[in-house]
């Protein structure tokens, strides 16, 4: 039950972009097509799930018998960095035109604050192993839905008459506020089920 309560939370009860406010710059930078969403999704959910198992074991296993604790957040920033390293040359063999695509975005994932921010999060909240991974994957999976249903409203956005001051980013930031409430109602919905 726990595992539900964390893949929940993570995807729709907490979610990062619409509960937390973490990993916006790539979430309204990459957003204009389904087809990179989808890809900076992809590399999201891989970094997050890799980054949550990784933190986990160096925290357990060097910070805490070494007691150096306080070098939490760059040992962590290290791990991240290295991982969307790897993506990044995995994305960029595999396919060049999604390389092209996601553009600054895809080493901004290094940056991305959702990526530490749930790596943090999973020291703080005290989570074994596993709970971790569990909400590593299902956090950067609530990321993923948020980008790529924030990616379809926008491609609709050229068949709209939107006022010329509120194009670009004004009308995406109502809009994440609009889609924000929306999964707010998500916290009523589950509480009952789960707990």
């Amino acid at each position: 039950m726990e595992f539900i309560a964390i893949i929940v939370g993570g995807i729709f009860i907490n979610n990062y972009i619409f509960s937390r406010f973490l990993g916006l710059c790539p979430f309204l930078g990459v957003s204009k097509q389904i087809e990179t969403a989808s890809g900076m999704g992809m590399a999201v959910v891989f970094v997050m799930a890799l980054a949550s198992a990784v933190t986990w074991l160096i925290q357990h296993f060097i910070l805490v018998p070494l007691e150096l604790e306080y070098m939490q957040t760059v040992a962590f920033i290290l791990v991240i960095a290295s991982l969307v390293q790897f993506v990044e040359m995995v994305i960029m063999k595999v396919s060049p035109e999604l390389y092209q695509a996601l553009g600054i975005y895809l080493p901004l994932i290094t940056t991305n604050c959702a990526v530490l921010g749930v790596a943090i999060l999973n020291v703080t909240e005290d989570y074994g192993f596993l709970a971790a991974v569990v909400n590593g994957t299902a956090s950067a999976l609530g990321w993923t839905l948020a980008i790529l249903l924030f990616a379809g409203i926008r491609e609709r956005w050229v068949f709209n008459d939107i006022p010329a001051s509120m194009q670009g980013f004004p009308i995406a930031l109502v809009s994440t506020g609009l889609m924000s409430i929306a999964f707010f109602g998500f916290q009523g919905l589950f509480r009952g089920i789960l707990f």
